[in-house]
């Protein structure tokens, strides 16, 4: 019997969509004719490509009404907030607009007997293996600068937003791109395990979790196929004495609680300097309590479910175990709180490092806000982490901010913002975080190969 995936709706528990996935034999063949097809296509020359690319994306813009509402049945998120072509278009023109300077030739020297350089050239076919909380933008942080730089791409989504890749596939064949450039594939792990284990692609870029990110590099061994990876993360903040309170309060719950809390690079902790503490948690508890938790098709919700109910069942039970060893809530239980995938935002004071909620990745609505005394120990907390994506530091003294982020074990230092992608930054993470580096110019380097070239002329 042929297997099925099914996106559950967080909305109600409803069927939303559902694909049979691809035997080995045809997820081979989908390989094989991405393969077949990446040497035309990289031959074609760089401008064609980025037109192709970018028409691609227009053509996704083009369906944004339809896709809004689709998010909110496959993930729960209000239709308030617009979708994501915002985000993903401007990930997609960044890496479009810098991909001839980050793809060119490095010259290292010509003189009359030698011209020594080095080419970037393609990978070849590569895997992009996309999340369901942001389904477009984390797709399109590969997806689009593969392309660019004459990688074929096949595309597997999570099954919670089943319908994402499908519908960017669709996107980019009908505005131009090769239908074997460009695949869709719905694939069971085993059968994932398999193509990777066989040496079916060049390169492999996961998002998900820790677990996942084990089982792909796991796949890989000794294929000698690369395998880039972004995990979990458990996201600090830092406010000191001398920061813009309202502002420091306003982002970083929001950084929080947005999307219901399921961000890649969400605030999970926080730390505030003793003299702004109190203050800051009053603030904290004011906006919490302000949100509207409700069905995401409704204008005036502010926070939809999340996208499914064991990922609730899981955020409950660490705040139910932290309550257990003497954490503090602030948030009384919603009425639109069902005990299933709508979940009641949270605020936790009188948090330690010893409670999960403070250690392993939420990834929901909820935030434990500690006191600290100084930069030292707040250095100390944020370090005492198994992950490292962002950390969010709050100041008026830039030069201190950037000797307190030498020292944290993270990928991205922001001060005075946090929860956003900068496309020409590199998107990169440190300890179970994962590796690898998506976006800027070393997101081009990592979905291309060094090809040096040493050409010794002939003289007379």
């Amino acid at each position: 019997m042929t297997q099925t995936l099914k996106c559950i709706s967080p909305i109600d528990g409803s069927v939303y969509a559902e694909r049979p996935v691809l035997s080995l034999t045809a997820a081979q063949s989908v390989a094989t004719r991405a393969r077949d097809a990446q040497k035309s296509w990289a031959a074609r020359p760089l401008p064609e490509r980025i037109d192709l690319v970018m028409a691609g994306v227009a053509a996704v813009g083009a369906m944004n009404d339809e896709i809004v509402p689709e998010l909110a049945h496959m993930m729960g998120r209000p239709t308030r907030y617009g979708g994501e072509f915002g985000g993903f278009n401007e990930r997609a023109s960044h890496m479009a607009s810098i991909a001839a300077d980050s793809l060119a030739d490095i010259e290292v020297g010509e003189d009359a007997t030698f011209k020594r350089y080095i080419k970037r050239v393609p990978h070849g076919v590569v895997f992009v293996v996309a999340p369901w909380n942001y389904p477009y933008m984390t797709a399109i942080n590969t997806v689009a600068p593969a392309l660019i730089a004459g990688n074929t791409v096949v595309l597997k989504h999570a099954t919670q937003t089943l319908l994402v890749g499908e519908r960017m596939a669709a996107a980019f064949a009908g505005a131009g791109v090769p239908e074997d450039v460009f695949q869709n594939v719905f694939l069971s792990h085993d059968v994932t395990n398999d193509l990777i284990a066989g040496n079916a692609f060049d390169f492999v870029n996961f998002t998900g979790s820790v677990g996942g990110g084990q089982a792909m590099e796991r796949a890989a061994a000794g294929t000698f196929t690369g395998v880039g990876t972004e995990l979990g993360g458990k996201d600090p903040g830092y406010v000191m004495e001398d920061a813009d309170l309202d502002a420091a309060v306003d982002t970083l719950i929001d950084g929080a609680m947005f999307n219901a809390g399921q961000c890649c690079c969400g605030i999970e902790r926080i730390y505030v300097h003793e003299s702004l503490y109190d203050a800051f948690v009053e603030k904290a508890v004011a906006i919490a309590k302000g949100y509207k938790l409700g069905h995401p098709m409704d204008p005036d919700t502010t926070m939809g479910p999340m996208a499914n109910i064991r990922f609730a069942d899981d955020v409950r039970a660490q705040i139910a175990e932290a309550v257990a060893e003497g954490a503090v809530t602030h948030i009384e239980t919603m009425a639109e709180d069902d005990g299933g995938a709508y979940l009641t935002p949270q605020i936790l004071t009188n948090v330690t490092h010893t409670m999960r909620v403070m250690r392993d990745e939420s990834f929901g609505p909820v935030v434990g806000i500690m006191k600290v005394s100084s930069d030292d120990e707040a250095i100390a907390l944020m370090n005492d982490s198994e992950f490292g994506l962002t950390a969010s530091l709050w100041t008026q003294d830039p030069e201190r901010a950037a000797r307190i982020g030498d020292e944290i074990e993270t990928g991205t230092v922001f001060m005075n913002r946090a929860d956003y992608l900068d496309p020409g930054l590199c998107w990169t993470g440190c300890k179970n975080t994962g590796r690898g580096g998506g976006l800027s110019v070393i997101g081009f380097h990592n979905l291309t190969r060094p090809k040096s070239y040493h050409m010794k002329k002939v003289t007379s």
